[in-house]
C-alpha cells in the first residue's frame, strides 16, 4: 500500500479519535493501529513517518505521536 494511502488512514483514526483528550487518542490510535492494521502497513508507516521526518504534511501530529 502506498505511503500516502496509509497516512490518509492514520489520519482518518486520528479524527475519529480528535474529541478524545489527547493522551486517551493516542492511545486509541497505537491500539487501533495495534489491532487492526497488518504489520507490513505498521511497518510502512513507521519507515515513511521517519523518512519526511514526521512531517505534518503527511501525518497529523497525534498520529506521529501515536506510533
Amino acid at each position: 500500500m502506498s505511503p500516502d494511502k496509509l497516512a490518509y488512514m492514520a489520519n482518518q483514526i486520528g479524527k475519529f479519535f480528535a474529541h478524545q483528550p489527547h493522551d486517551k487518542a493516542v492511545a486509541a490510535i497505537a491500539d487501533h493501529i495495534q489491532k487492526f492494521w497488518d504489520p507490513r502497513m505498521r511497518s510502512e508507516i513507521l519507515a515513511h513517518l521517519q523518512a519526511v521526518q514526521q512531517s505534518s504534511t503527511y501525518a497529523s501530529q497525534v498520529v506521529v505521536e501515536s506510533t
